[in-house]
């Protein structure tokens, strides 16, 4: 349990820099993923899993779907892109970027409001409509997948301009999570996936309902500069199995069998 706790505060942390720290190694690896900064600990055991599966090497950049797909365009080299959402890896795909007919969505997404503090919230509309609080957490609806669906939340409740004062904007999922995992936010809008990877127990959650946002259909994609990449292409072959679905499963992301 302490070892897991340790993986994933670090984490919080080391995604940031994990795209600088991971360029000077990735070029060894047989894989290099950029990978939306919510799947990050999905990711992690996943790539375990692919590794002990073939006997090849994958190396995961983490960040914001916005981030990395700029990234992409600016030639960074990665083999495989796990988007957060949909439209950019059809992006990559109209532009010639990506290889077509490897575009799949390999989760979707699951948007909560979650406090590490047991009892911020009973009812997570009142509380939120009551502004009874200094910060809440979103991710930059502008580059983050979960940061628009945040935003598509608050204005449903009609409480998206009452609350600018007090959002406080990750620039991913993961720094958005770290806000309010060290109470620095209240409370804050992140990923089912990484409430499910924290090891400390209690807190307070809303499962927010699906009709509530836009579907969070994440893809993957082959990049066109990888094209010939075997190991890239059984990378996402084993992303599809039994195997690597029922990891994504247990991080609270539902998949298409």
């Amino acid at each position: 349990m302490k070892t897991k706790l340790y993986r994933q505060r670090a984490a919080l942390f080391l995604t940031i820099l994990l795209p600088l720290a991971s360029a000077s190694t990735a070029y060894a690896a047989d894989v290099r993923i950029a990978v939306a900064a919510n799947f990050t600990d999905t990711t992690r055991e996943l790539i375990a899993a692919f590794g002990e599966a073939t006997g090849l090497e994958a190396v995961a950049s983490y960040g914001s779907t916005g981030k990395l797909y700029a990234q992409i365009d600016n030639g960074a080299p990665f083999d495989v892109f796990l988007a957060a959402d949909s439209p950019r890896p059809e992006l990559l795909e109209k532009n010639g970027q990506g290889v077509s007919g490897t575009r799949f969505t390999y989760a979707r997404g699951k948007l909560v409001l979650w406090s590490p503090v047991p009892g911020t919230f009973e009812d997570p509309k009142i509380w939120l409509e009551s502004g009874e609080f200094a910060r809440l957490a979103i991710a930059n609806p502008k580059t983050a997948p979960y940061g628009f669906a945040a935003q598509e939340v608050l204005t449903k409740l009609g409480l998206w301009d009452a609350l600018q004062d007090r959002l406080v904007r990750g620039d991913s999922i993961a720094q958005t999570f770290q806000f309010v995992a060290t109470t620095n936010a209240q409370s804050g809008f992140v990923a089912l996936s990484q409430v499910r990877a924290w090891d400390d127990k209690g807190g307070s959650l809303w499962m927010i309902p699906q009709a509530d946002y836009s579907p969070i259909n994440q893809q993957a994609i082959l990049l066109t500069r990888s094209e010939k990449n075997h190991a890239a292409r059984q990378w996402l072959e084993f992303l599809r199995g039994d195997k690597a679905r029922g990891i994504i499963e247990s991080f609270g992301y539902e998949t298409d069998h």
